[in-house]
């Protein structure tokens, strides 16, 4: 018994997941900040309007920069929590942010949110509950070795070159073009960057656990780290720059739930190439979540399709008046 204690010990095996603690810690961050990042693209387009009326640029609004400060604090966020939480459950919980940016936008931009809003609110937030419920137990990449790995994955490095190949199309030809009257124009380049920020974050998190340790892998460790955060850095300015351009021509709720269902799209994507975080999920949950995701993706076509209808919960009450 003695040895065999010692040989498992000894072992050096995977290391442990995550622990019931730092999962309920990471979901709470992830929930927290999907709520701030519902704010900032309704406090961004509420100072670029200011700013319009004033005649002068957004970059000068206390408001605008109050949005830019929500997202710099909810990215944070983010960070913390895809170092807790799976990735394929992180991201769909950013669907709490489209109603609670709904909400916000109909009070500081006097958007329309009628009954069938409200009910795409109350969709949202339970589908959101579904994910949770069925989102995968574990973790498949937990070391940095593994990391290395996944990232040189010839299936994983053919995607980024496809990525790459669309990104440069659509910055360089298609959005000069078409992005000022094309709302898919610039979802798709802040979407597909995503594709990096995402697992970008979540390999930060897993590499920075070897950086202090006095073995041979933490120099390793730390130039991947630098990689990563100059890849994350990149591809967060580009977001950033065509999220405020959209923001200038279109509605900021309207931009807000299409880029939530492209972008989850996307990262779920490449999480699933990279991480194969789906490879720990049975039929029933793989099940559960495509129910959850469906049930998110319906509610924020009601917040949005509808938005215009001039419906309330009264007029179920009026009798049908009919005519001869």
């Amino acid at each position: 018994m003695r040895m065999a204690a010692e040989g498992a010990a000894q072992s050096p095996g995977p290391g442990p997941g995550p622990g019931p603690a730092a999962v309920s810690l990471g979901l709470s961050v992830a929930v927290v900040s999907s709520l701030v990042n519902g704010s900032t693209f309704v406090l961004q387009k509420k100072g670029i309007v200011r700013a319009r009326g004033r005649g002068t640029s957004y970059l000068t609004d206390i408001v605008w920069w109050s949005g830019t400060i929500a997202m710099a604090l909810g990215q944070i966020g983010n960070f913390l929590a895809y170092t807790a939480v799976p990735t394929v459950l992180v991201t769909p919980l950013g669907a709490l942010g489209v109603p609670f940016g709904s909400i916000l936008a109909s009070y500081l931009l006097k958007e329309k949110l009628n009954i069938l809003g409200k009910l795409g609110c109350l969709l949202s937030c339970a589908g959101s509950v579904v994910l949770i419920i069925h989102s995968p137990k574990s973790e498949s990449v937990t070391t940095q070795a593994e990391l290395e790995e996944k990232l040189t994955n010839p299936v994983f490095v053919g995607y980024l070159c496809i990525v790459l190949l669309m990104l440069l199309l659509l910055i360089f030809w298609i959005a000069p073009a078409h992005g000022p009257t094309n709302i898919m124009v610039y979802i798709s380049i802040c979407s597909l960057l995503g594709s990096f920020t995402v697992p970008s974050t979540k390999g930060i998190g897993l590499a920075a656990q070897d950086i202090f340790h006095n073995n041979p892998s933490s120099q390793r460790a730390l130039y991947l780290c630098l990689v990563l955060l100059a890849v994350l850095g990149c591809s967060i300015i580009i977001q950033f720059r065509y999220i405020n351009k959209a923001l200038e021509c279109f509605d900021s709720s309207v931009f807000g739930a299409i880029y939530y269902v492209v972008f989850t799209t996307l990262v779920l994507l490449a999480s699933a190439i990279l991480f194969r975080e789906w490879s720990n999920v049975g039929v029933v949950d793989f099940l559960g979540m495509a129910c959850g995701f469906t049930t998110v993706s319906i509610g924020i076509v009601l917040i949005q399709v509808f938005k215009e209808f001039n419906f309330n919960i009264g007029d179920l009450n009026k009798p049908n008046m009919k005519t001869d």
